[in-house]
C-alpha cells in the first residue's frame, strides 16, 4: 500500500517552527523564470509576443508566424519544442515580466493547438497503437515494461559501469527540466478521474509531493541533488542550454495532462514512468556510490527505488486496472501513453549516449 501520512500538531496549526527550519526551499521557488532565447522563427514569434507591450487580453493579437511554417517544422526539433514549452509554461509558473493573462489568450492558444497537432501526429505515427486495444494489451505492455534485461544499455547502465562524474552532472542538468516540476504535469489528470483510479492516483501523487512534508517533495529532493552537485538549482535554470530532446518528455506529459480527452494517456504515461523508475534509479544510485558522490545525490534516487516499486503495483491494479474496467474506451489511450513515454525517453537517452560515446558533452554546463 502507499505510505500513509498521519497529521501532527505542526501540520494542524500548532508549532510550525520545526517545519520552517527543516524545509529548504528550491532556489527561486517564488520567482518566475526568464523568457528563453528563441531557436527559430516559431519560438521567436512566441517569445517576442510575450515580451512585448501587447495587451494580453486582446483576442486577435498578431503572431509573426503562419500556419504553413508550423506545419513544416520538425515536430521533435528545437524551434517547435521550445515554442510549445513556452506556451505550456504559462500554465505552470509563467515568466518574469510576462502578463499572466497570456495563459488564456485565444490567439496564443490557437497557435499552441497547431503546435500540439504537429507534435501529437508524429508521436501517434511513431507509436502505432491500434484503436481496438483492450485491457489484455494494456496488461501485456505493463508486463513487458517490468521485465528488465540482465545487461541493458542506455544512460543508467552506462553511468553505473563507466560514466564519469561530469557525465552524471550533465544528466542531472538535462533531467532538471522535468524533475524541478516533478509530478506537476500528471496532477492535471486528478479532476478527470473517478472512483478507485482517482483515489489511488492521488495517493501516488501525495508521495511525489512529499507526503505532507515540504522537505520531502521530490522536486525539492532534486534541488538538493543539484545543489550538492554544484549545479544551478533555479527552476528552468538550464532551459536555454537544454536540447530539444530534454524538452520533448516534459511537453509530452503536459500535453496529455492539459487535455481531458487524454486522461488515459496521462495514466498510461505515469504507469510507465513508475514501472521503469525503480530499477533505473537503483542503477543510478549504484553509479553514484561508485563515484563517491554527495549523499544528497544518491538520496534522490534511493527514494525512487523504494517509492516507485510500491507505486508500480498501485498504478497497475488500482489506477490502470480500475480506469480500463470502468471506461474500456480509454484502453487505446492508456497504451498510447505508455508507448509515447518510451518513445521520448529513448530519444533523450540516445542524445546522451551519442554525445558521450563520441566524447562530447550532452549539455553545456557553463
Amino acid at each position: 500500500m502507499v505510505r500513509s501520512w498521519v497529521p501532527t500538531r505542526r501540520h494542524l496549526g500548532g508549532d510550525i517552527t520545526d517545519t520552517l527550519e527543516s524545509t529548504r526551499l528550491i532556489d527561486g521557488a517564488g520567482l518566475a523564470p526568464q523568457l528563453p532565447t528563441p531557436r527559430g522563427a516559431i519560438s521567436r514569434a512566441v517569445v517576442a509576443l510575450l515580451a512585448s507591450d501587447a495587451d494580453a487580453t486582446t483576442p486577435d493579437v498578431t503572431l509573426a508566424i503562419d500556419a504553413a511554417a508550423v506545419d513544416a517544422a520538425d515536430p521533435y526539433g528545437d524551434d517547435l519544442q521550445l515554442a510549445l514549452h513556452v506556451c505550456y509554461e504559462l500554465h505552470y509558473r509563467g515568466f518574469a515580466g510576462v502578463d499572466a493573462e497570456w495563459e488564456w489568450n485565444p490567439a496564443l492558444l490557437t497557435l499552441r493547438a497547431r503546435l500540439e497537432r504537429v507534435f501529437r501526429a508524429s508521436v501517434v505515427a511513431d507509436t502505432a497503437v491500434s484503436p481496438d486495444t483492450g485491457a489484455a494489451e494494456v496488461e501485456a505492455e505493463m508486463d513487458a515494461l517490468s521485465t528488465e534485461p540482465m545487461d541493458g544499455e542506455g544512460p543508467s547502465w552506462f553511468l553505473r559501469q563507466e560514466g564519469t562524474w561530469e557525465q552524471m552532472r550533465e544528466m542531472f542538468a538535462l533531467r532538471s527540466i522535468y524533475h524541478l516540476k516533478e509530478a506537476d504535469p500528471h496532477a492535471w489528470a486528478i479532476p478527470r478521474l473517478t472512483g478507485q483510479a482517482k483515489a489511488s492516483f492521488v495517493a501516488v501523487e501525495f508521495d511525489e509531493f512529499g507526503g505532507g512534508r515540504g522537505d520531502r517533495v521530490h522536486q525539492q529532493l532534486f534541488a538538493d541533488l543539484m545543489r550538492a552537485a554544484d549545479l544551478d538549482t533555479a527552476y528552468l535554470g538550464y532551459l536555454d542550454r537544454a536540447p530539444a530532446a530534454a524538452l520533448v518528455p516534459v511537453n509530452l506529459m503536459t500535453m496529455f495532462g492539459l487535455h481531458r480527452a487524454s486522461r488515459g494517456a496521462t495514466v498510461g504515461h505515469l504507469a510507465a514512468t513508475e514501472i521503469t523508475s525503480s530499477p533505473g534509479s537503483r542503477r543510478l544510485a549504484e553509479a553514484l556510490q561508485r563515484l563517491d558522490a554527495p549523499q544528497e545525490c544518491a538520496a534522490f534516487y534511493l527514494e525512487h527505488v523504494e517509492a516507485d516499486a510500491v507505486h508500480e503495483q498501485v498504478l497497475r491494479t488500482d489506477v490502470v486496472g480500475d480506469l480500463v474496467t470502468r471506461e474500456p474506451s480509454t484502453a487505446p489511450d492508456v497504451l498510447f501513453g505508455m508507448r509515447a513515454f518510451g518513445l521520448v525517453e529513448d530519444r533523450l537517452a540516445d542524445h546522451m549516449m551519442r554525445s558521450w560515446l563520441a566524447g562530447r558533452s550532452a549539455i553545456d554546463l557553463g
